[in-house]
């Protein structure tokens, strides 16, 4: 099958082009949001396909997966077919809604051509579709093995673009947990963090955008993962620090809540209890080694590649 679709979430597109598929991704001479193609910091197989946007007309894909309403308006201007009427199309709903909750309806929910597929349970829920046929398909990661150490007695956190989007991601809430332990904090645009929150760099150290590849080993070292996004869909930086065998302490919130199962972290919405997790896993090394392991075979379970494939191959054969 010939699959169109753009580079918008590198980790997720790392998963789902791992199948056996040909993947066509659009790119543009300034690599810019209308055209990244290939990652440049992810491993991505020989069957992703860079197509300039300008040729697009000419790529035949047998299906359409869309992420965001621009995908929409670039394959009408560039493909020069409607997705869900000349050509099949489903649309993949990374996101938790925005503004108003309560009142929240999807770009498709007019339509009932273009099926949406929420990563999470959570996004189903809370999305009003409308006509738009709704399924879940859970994430899957690609398994980075299990390389814990935890031999640094410091707290790992991966967020990107944390000053931007402040309390989505519980920015606010870095300066707390700094005063219980040394923050390491990983992710696109962290630099400046520190001074931002008025926390020093003895407690809260940035390392701004490290290559995917040293990014798994950096983690690793770290005694601790904490996730602390309060409305995002779930970030898959929680997935990825399970996978490499770290224990999770995270803010109970969406998905997160149902991702991590009991014994594989601390899931909490009380503060004082997830500093106090953080305490107790960075004075006893084997307690946080034997969570962690929890915690990986968790998320092997639920968040494996080959079911993530499975269940994206039978959607894809429905659609097209």
């Amino acid at each position: 099958m010939r699959i169109l679709l753009w580079h918008v979430h590198g980790s997720w597109t790392t998963a789902f082009v791992q199948g056996g598929h040909d993947y066509l991704l659009p790119v543009t001479p300034g690599r810019d949001a209308d055209g990244l193609g290939r990652a440049r910091t992810w491993d991505w197989p020989a069957n992703v396909d860079e197509v300039p946007l300008d040729r697009l007309a000419d790529s035949e894909p047998d299906v359409v997966v869309l992420q965001r309403p621009r995908d929409l308006e670039l394959a009408r201007a560039h493909l020069r077919r409607e997705p869900g009427r000349d050509v099949p199309a489903l649309w993949v709903e990374h996101n938790t809604p925005r503004g108003d909750v309560g009142g929240s309806r999807h770009p498709m929910a007019d339509r009932g051509d273009i099926p949406v597929a929420h990563v999470t349970h959570f996004n189903q829920l809370y999305w009003d579709t409308g006509r738009a046929p709704s399924t879940v398909v859970e994430h899957g990661i690609v398994d980075p093995g299990l390389r814990y150490t935890g031999d640094l007695e410091r707290v790992a956190v991966a967020v990107n673009e944390p000053v931007r989007r402040g309390r989505i991601t519980g920015t606010d809430l870095l300066p707390g947990f700094a005063a219980v332990a040394p923050l390491d904090v990983f992710g696109m645009q962290v630099a400046g963090l520190g001074a931002a929150l008025g926390v020093g760099p003895d407690r809260l150290a940035e390392h701004d955008d490290p290559p995917q590849h040293q990014l798994h080993e950096l983690m690793a070292h770290r005694r601790v993962y904490l996730h602390t996004a309060r409305w995002t869909s779930l970030g898959l930086s929680l997935l990825e620090a399970m996978h490499l065998g770290m224990p999770v302490v995270v803010v109970g919130a969406t998905e997160a809540t149902e991702a991590v199962p009991e014994g594989a972290g601390t899931v909490s919405g009380r503060l004082d209890v997830l500093h106090r997790a953080i305490r107790e896993l960075l004075h006893e090394p084997e307690l946080a080694r034997a969570t962690g392991r929890r915690a990986r075979q968790a998320a092997l379970d639920r968040y494996g590649l080959g079911r993530f494939l499975d269940d994206w191959d039978r959607l894809l054969k429905e659609v097209s």
